[in-house]
């Protein structure tokens, strides 16, 4: 009998196999804990799961909220206020939504709120995050209706805590505050209390050299959702620039990032005007922080929808951060 064996192949499960039990392992030793940092004085402040930063309500259940991306929703309200923000392709022709997930921070308004969509579901989960949005694509709302996880749904609540605003068209006119999203989730016994355990953070900064100098990142999306990040020294954050445009908030702020992190996945049309966003087991990732680029490695757990969204080194350790904002941004797979 001839036996043949596909080393090849045997080596790639055991590299995806090792970077999961890495995975589970970065969340068995990261368990969640309150993080104190010590001031000026002795003084101690707690930093929130999100950032590593300080955070005047560290303990504070995040929630995500789905956002526009459409020229005709912008500038939006909330959106330099969040604490992280995922981005990703939604439908064949390059339109892009977002998913911005509050926790320190507590904006006036959040607009211009939009449906879920399947991909965004187990992030949201990751990240231990109630959901909000309005309404959803059918699978997306099938799964949120049999509750996959703690989400508050706009077409239930549409002129209480979600309204709609004169002066915008709709479907772009829809907005909530958090105050309001807190509020039913309490009402609807959600915990309220953080579960996530953070990435970990250093301030110390990596050496710079000319291969991992990185000012500027332009990101594979299509006009009008096109975007670039630059870095500012000043500040030691990327600017968002969408369609030519500086980006800012409603409020006039602009938005910002220490660390943006680059996230290839396979996209796909899946069907009417979907695509479909491979965004379980791993993949290949870049993050860039303090003017440099660094490679790394991202899993998600392809069972467990509660699984973090977890992100390592070529040797398997966990990826440390600058602390300060975070936007993920898919895009697809390159060669």
């Amino acid at each position: 009998m001839d036996i043949r064996i596909n080393t090849t192949k045997n080596l790639k499960i055991t590299a995806v196999v090792a970077v999961i039990f890495a995975g589970i392992f970065f969340v068995w030793l990261n368990r969640k804990t309150i993080i104190e940092v010590k001031g000026e004085g002795g003084s101690t402040t707690t930093v929130g799961s999100l950032t590593g930063e300080a955070c005047p309500q560290p303990t504070r259940r995040p929630i995500a909220v789905m956002l526009a991306s459409d020229p005709i929703a912008r500038p939006l309200s909330g959106i330099a206020q969040a604490d992280l923000v995922i981005e990703m392709p939604v439908t064949p022709d390059g339109v892009t939504r977002m998913m911005a997930i509050f926790q320190c921070q507590t904006p006036e308004e959040i607009g211009s709120i939009r449906s879920a969509r399947n991909d965004f579901i187990p992030l949201a989960a990751g990240f231990g995050a109630m959901l909000a949005h309005w309404g959803g694509e059918h699978d997306a709302l099938a799964r949120l209706n049999e509750g996959i996880m703690d989400n508050i749904d706009a077409m239930r609540y549409e002129g209480t805590v979600f309204y709609r605003k004169s002066g915008i068209r709709p479907p772009h006119n829809g907005f909530t505050t958090l105050e309001k999203l807190y509020q039913v989730a309490k009402d609807r016994n959600y915990s309220l209390t953080d579960s996530f355990s953070g990435y970990p953070r250093g301030v110390e900064e990596k050496p710079r050299n000319v291969a991992s100098l990185a000012n500027k990142i332009s990101l594979p999306y299509q006009a009008p959702f096109d975007v670039i990040w630059e870095y500012d020294a000043a500040t030691k954050q990327y600017k968002r620039i969408r369609d030519g445009q500086k980006e800012l908030d409603k409020n006039g702020e602009a938005v910002g990032a220490s660390v943006v992190m680059v996230l290839e996945a396979e996209i796909k049309p899946a069907y009417d005007q979907y695509v479909s966003v491979a965004l379980k087991g791993t993949g290949k990732a870049r993050f860039y922080q303090g003017g440099s680029v660094y490679s790394a490695i991202w899993s998600k757990d392809p069972v467990n929808i509660d699984g973090p969204l977890v992100f390592t080194d070529s040797q398997n350790k966990p990826t440390k951060f600058a602390p300060g904002k975070m936007w993920i941004e898919v895009v697809p797979v390159t060669e």
